[in-house]
Parts: C-alpha cells; structure tokens; sequence
C-alpha cells in the first residue's frame, strides 16, 4: 500500500513537469500558431486581429526577459569565479565601506564648510551629500579613472581652462604666469639699514602706520633668522599692519589667513580632494605658496591670530619642513597622483616651498586662545607689540621692488660681515651657566644658532650689538622661565637682574630686566 502510494506521487510529479514542458512546447510554437492565424484570418474582426498582435508580443517579451536572465546568470557564475552567494556577501561589504567613507567625507566637508565659502563658494556644493549616502548602494559606476599623465600640463604647454581642472585656482595662477607676467626691475643696490628706513617712512607716510625703528629692525632680522615671526601683544598695537604694510612696501600684497577655531589638521591649510566633485578645494595658504614658486619678490603670508586653535596641530608638518637644512627638500604632499590637467608645478603630487615665502603669525594671549607650545617658539622669533609708537612727521617715501635674492644676499652678507663678538659669545656663555645653575634650562643649540644670526642681521640693519643680544636673549631664553614656578622664584629672579649688570653692563640689558619684573609680578 505504502509502495503504491509513492508510486503514484512520483508518477503525478512527473505528469506536472510533462505538461509544464508540454505547455511551453505548445505556447512557444510560433510556427503552429502563425499557421492557425492564417486559417482563421479571414474571420477575424478588427478586435481580435488586436488582442492576437497583443498576445504574440507579449510572448516574444517573455522569451526575451527569459534569455536575459539567463544570460545575467551566467555572466556571474562564469565570470567571477564564486558562488553567488559569496559575491553577493562581498559586494555588502564593498557597498558598507563606500557608505562609511562617504560619511567620513561628509563630516570633514561640514568642518571646512566655513572655509569653502571663504574662498568664494556659498556652500551649495555639500549639499549633494546626503544624496551620496543613498547613491553609494549604486555602486562604483561613478568613478573617476586615473589617466596617466602621457601629456602632462607644462609651462611650455598651452593654457588651459581652469574648468576642466581638478584645481581651479592653481590652474589660473598657471595661466596668469604663462599670458600675462612682465617681471619689475629689482632695486638691488639698497643695503639693509636702507631697507628698514625706507620701510619706517614709507608706512609713516604712505599708510599712515607709526612704528619704532627698533621694532622694524626686529622684524627684518627675524626674517633673516627664521622663517616664521611671531607677533604676539594687546589688540590695536599693529601686528596685522605690520606684515600688510611691508606688502605694500614691497609691491607684494601679504596673503591674510585667517586661522578658524575648528581647525585641527593639515587640511585646513592645505585643501583636500573633494571625492565628490572631483575637485581639489584648494585654500589661500595653498595658492600662495604654490604662486611664490613663479615670482622672485619676497612674500608674506599671516596666519592671523593663529592660536585661536593649537598651532601645533594644523601647523606641525611646516614645522617640520622648514627644519630640514636642504631648501630643495622644503615639498609638501598635496596628491597621491598627477593627472594630465594639474597645475604645471605640481611634481609627484608635491608643491615646494619656495625661499621667498616668510610665515608670520599672529597671536593675542587672552582666555580665548590657547598657548603655543614651545616648539612653535622654538623654531620662531616673537617679537612683542605692546604699545603704539608716536606720530612723527617724514617725507613721503615710495616703495621699492626687491628681489628675494638680493635680500637673502644681504642676510649671508651681514652673517659674514657681523659676527657675534667672542667677547659677548664668552657672556653667553656665563650666562647660560648660571641659569642652568639657578633655572634648570639651557640655551639650546638651535638657540645659540638663531642668536648669532639675528645679532648679525639687525648689526646689519642699523642696531647694535648689546641690542640684538638684549632682545634675542628676552624672547628666546628668558621665555621660557614661564614654565617655572617663578612664584617660588622672586629672589632667584632679583639675583638674575643684577647678573646681568655685572656680566653685561648696568642698564644695558633692559628688556631682558623688564622682562624678569614682568614676570615677577604676574607670579
């Protein structure tokens, strides 16, 4: 009875996929059906000549979908070598990654947001964003492929449309330099202390800004010491005029960057490749130091009030850089690739820094700021605006174009020329003694290197020896007591002033003593 009953079953299974079979044998016979429609035509209305068309059409879309299937089916199996199963688990975990960078993307597009519309944007092109999450599970349809650089952008090459370039501003600087640039005949015969008078009376005159010729002294031997100048004091004393007026005088308008409190990484001085535009945002820090390389004047750019964030975090890899004692190493990584419309002076994906770009920054030391860390000082010389200098009256005075040659000659010249004195090398010397007796500190050999430059450097633009010392010794050495517990230290700090009357002369070393009574007082 049980036998008899599979039996039946199967014979039943069979009886279904037979007339399965036979049915599609007798609904896909074109042949016959063509042969009993033209038997029957003349019979046929206009009704049913339609609903016959009808019936054949969708057959043929049938047979039709049916082989596509079967032929995507195929493809799969055939062509990627896996179960589709595991190709559907690994096409997942690719669509999950794309989603996951795509949002990392987005959060860094709302931090920069700020600074895209700084460059002129008005923000619209993030709001494709949130679309791109949704896009993702389209897959990489739309990527953009690498195409070797076969005929790469050049200064030779023709201009082309900044449109059609990844960087737009970069682009157009390539074609200003290329169509419409005429270099300016260099004054090249102005010695140093001609420089830092003209540049006084210039700004007295022409910008209506008042400074100290010792202040201007500072300022040019800095930037003969270092390539970055700090400019730190009370707001309204001039730190942001001081750099924009020396633009002016030397026919070179500063680049201002003003530093934003988000900031926190090299992307917000350099830009970032904007996956979904595929375009670079490229920043005024950037463009600066991309233009430096076509033009010989010195230029300046401002991080203005550049410790509203830590300086250290968006600013440590030119830190870095600018140590390196090779100016031919002085590159930062800007791409991983070239493409064939980049910007001509971009190699291996790096732009140099040129030697004619000097970096100031700006600093106001209040409770909204944060304080530099000492290897910002370190590699930098601060001078201090605490106070606006008084009118004077002078003849009006022109500006002067420069070369960056010419005036890093003169830098070179006044190191040879100036030396620090083995006499004032001997009282360093004495001194760094006694403050690692009392103090803990040391000078440093960097900072014995940048004294005996910056003391060459402002002999050479007018001062003097005691000076340069004075003041070096102020803002290099002396800074650092901040760190102390000068609280516990007031006698130890008395002691110090009358050091440096026995080892450099009484009322000589002024703002070193006006320092150690500042100190003494805000402890």
């Amino acid at each position: 009875m049980f036998d008899n009953f599979f039996e039946y079953f199967f014979q039943d299974i069979g009886k279904i996929f037979t007339n399965l079979f036979n049915f599609f044998i007798s609904v896909f016979d074109f042949a016959f059906r063509f042969e009993v429609i033209r038997s029957h035509s003349e019979d046929f209305s206009v009704w049913e000549w339609i609903l016959t068309v009808l019936v054949n059409l969708v057959l043929i879309a049938l047979i039709v979908v049916g082989v596509y299937i079967l032929f995507r089916l195929c493809k799969r199996i055939f062509r990627f070598g896996v179960a589709p199963e595991k190709y559907d688990e690994l096409l997942k975990k690719v669509r999950s990654l794309q989603r996951d960078l795509i949002r990392a993307n987005y959060e860094k597009d709302k931090l920069l947001a700020m600074r895209v519309k700084e460059l002129g944007g008005d923000g619209s092109d993030l709001e494709h964003l949130n679309v791109g999450l949704d896009d993702a599970e389209d897959g990489d349809e739309n990527k953009d492929a690498f195409v070797p650089n076969q005929n790469r952008n050049t200064l030779t090459s023709p201009c082309i449309d900044p449109s059609d370039s990844r960087f737009f501003r970069l682009t157009s600087v390539d074609n200003l330099y290329k169509t419409g640039y005429t270099p300016p005949e260099y004054d090249n015969e102005i010695t140093l202390a001609e420089f830092c008078d003209r540049f006084r009376t210039f700004s007295a005159s022409q910008l209506k800004l008042y400074y100290n010729i010792e202040i201007i002294r500072y300022f040019i031997a800095s930037m003969g010491t270092a390539r970055i100048v700090i400019l730190q004091g009370i707001s309204g004393t001039g730190k942001t005029s001081l750099p924009y007026a020396f633009g002016k005088f030397v026919q070179k308008d500063t680049t201002v960057v003003s530093v934003q409190p988000s900031w926190r990484e090299r992307t917000e001085l350099y830009g970032y490749y904007n996956e979904f535009t595929k375009k670079y945002i490229e920043t005024d820090f950037l463009r600066s130091i991309y233009e430096g390389n076509y033009f010989r004047d010195p230029h300046i750019v401002i991080l203005d009030e550049m410790n509203i964030a830590r300086v250290e975090y968006y600013f440590a890899e030119m830190l870095s850089i600018l140590e390196m004692p090779r100016q031919e190493d002085w590159k930062i990584d800007i791409v991983s690739a070239i493409w064939d419309n980049d910007p001509c002076l971009i190699e291996n994906g790096s732009i140099s820094i040129p030697n004619n770009i000097w970096f100031v920054g700006t600093i106001n030391n209040d409770d909204s700021t944060f304080a530099v860390a000492d290897k910002v000082y370190d590699r930098a010389i601060p001078i201090d605006l605490d106070s606006r200098a008084e009118v004077f009256e002078c003849e009006e005075t022109e500006p002067v174009y420069v070369s960056t040659d010419h005036l890093n000659a003169l830098f070179a010249e006044a190191k040879e020329k100036y030396p620090i004195s083995q006499e004032m090398l001997e009282k360093l010397e004495v001194l760094n003694a006694y403050v690692i007796k009392n103090f803990r500190l040391a000078f440093g050999n960097r900072v014995m290197k940048q004294i005996g430059e910056f003391v060459s450097c402002y002999i050479a633009c007018g001062g003097t020896e005691i000076e340069a010392v004075d003041f070096i010794v102020a803002k290099k050495v002396f800074r650092k007591f901040e760190s102390l517990s000068i609280g516990f230290m007031k006698d130890e700090l008395t002691k110090l002033s009358g050091f440096l009357d026995r080892t450099f002369g009484k009322n000589t070393m002024v703002i070193c003593k006006e320092y150690i009574e500042m100190l003494k007082k805000t402890n």
